[in-house]
């Protein structure tokens, strides 16, 4: 105990002192975890511009326009004659999309013709074009239930009968967990945690090789020649780097941003911790294997940056091919994400994570073995060096 005391002191003082550690874990990380909290600020996408060519000119089509302007999903700036000025201002970026009610619209549903009315929609800008046809799609169904219901009731039809016959079923949605489909509440957890991921795994990978390249191996073999202790020494240090990083999210970031979950933090801390082992283990994992700095670092920046697409956070990963899958699945990432949105976001019992908790302990139990194992043998190479 005193021997891994005296290497997690050690690797603290490395860790303050040396600018491949404390920029990687003690600088960086609050800059990004406070920059993506303001990304999504407004928490909301509203009032998306869009362009509105009326060529009915009548009741029915100014009704529905003024529905939709009062909307706060859209917001129409522009009026246009043709498709190739709708075209031309998204184009242009002037507008997200557009809605064309055409000719002789409202004397077609008077004479009970169908009538279809255009929605024009930049799909190359995924979430502003679902936004303006969940907001344009509920105004139109919306106006043409109440056309219809008009209708009925001039007839002579009592109003309430009416209301059967045109919606005999109605749809009441109930949207749990993120009723507001608030983006800052989404997207700023899971952004954040895997910065965390890149940071720890990228500060990791340099923990024992850089001990070589500084040649300060011979100081720390004076400690202690077991790689085991060593690495449980340097693991700790680390830990409490992390922990560190932790109260950091969850009693500054996560408040400052009206993101804290008070109930949900000892789950939260018990997932993360896990998390973090499994980050460390991989770095060090690297670390005892190869002494090329700059060819671990880029594993581990290769390994981490396509954590957040993989993940499934904002992709299915069912609906992903099988090898992106598996991909996924060799990311620790992966593991906590599932677990953190049933314990934070979904505020689950710890009980419900328990799949992906030992997930995480699987990655924990191969990788720290296999560093004590690569690293043992460093040591007894070099001593052997030293020896001859």
């Amino acid at each position: 105990m005193k021997a891994i005391s005296k290497i997690m002191i050690r690797e603290w003082k490395r860790i303050f002192s040396i600018p491949n550690f404390y920029v990687v874990l003690l600088v960086i990380p609050p800059i990004i975890f406070l920059f993506y909290g303001l990304i999504y600020q407004k928490q909301f996408a509203k009032e998306l511009p869009m362009a509105v060519w009326d060529e009915d000119q009548s009741l029915v089509s100014r009704t529905l326009t003024d529905m939709m302007e009062h909307s706060e999903l859209i917001k129409f700036t522009a009026t246009v004659n043709s498709n190739a000025e709708i075209e031309k201002l998204i184009q242009e970026g002037k507008i997200f999309g557009a809605v064309h009610f055409p000719k002789n619209m409202e004397s077609d549903v008077k004479k009970n013709h169908q009538t279809n009315i255009p929605l024009y929609t930049n799909g190359a800008y995924l979430v502003p074009a679902k936004m303006i046809y969940k907001g344009a799609a509920e105004v139109i169904i919306k106006g043409g239930l109440a056309v219809v219901l008009q209708k009925a009731e001039k007839q002579g039809m009592p109003a309430d009968k009416a209301n059967v016959l045109v919606q005999p079923i109605k749809l009441n949605t109930t949207v749990l967990y993120n009723p507001d489909f608030n983006y800052q509440l989404y997207l700023t957890p899971g952004l954040i945690t895997v910065g965390l991921q890149m940071a720890l795994i990228v500060a990791s990978v340099l923990i024992l090789n850089l001990e070589f390249k500084r040649n300060t191996i011979d100081e720390l073999l004076q400690i202690s020649t077991s790689s085991s202790q060593i690495i449980i020494g340097k693991m700790l240090a680390h830990l409490c780097v992390s922990w560190l990083l932790f109260v950091l999210i969850a009693y500054l970031v996560f408040p400052i941003y009206d993101l804290g979950k008070p109930k949900t933090d000892f789950n939260f801390f018990l997932i993360y911790t896990l998390m973090s082992l499994a980050c460390i283990g991989i770095g060090m994992m690297f670390s005892a294997i190869s002494n090329n700095l700059l060819f671990v670092t880029d594993v581990a920046m290769f390994f981490t940056s396509p954590a957040f697409v993989f993940s499934g956070f904002t992709f299915p990963r069912w609906a992903m091919p099988w090898y992106d899958q598996f991909y996924a699945d060799i990311m620790p990432y992966t593991h906590f994400l599932d677990g953190f949105i049933k314990l934070y976001f979904m505020e689950l019992p710890l009980s419900y994570a328990s799949p992906e908790m030992v997930k995480l302990l699987v990655f924990i139990g191969i990788t720290f073995p296999l560093s004590i194992l690569f690293f043992q043998k460093k040591i007894n190479l070099h001593l052997k060096s030293k020896a001859v």
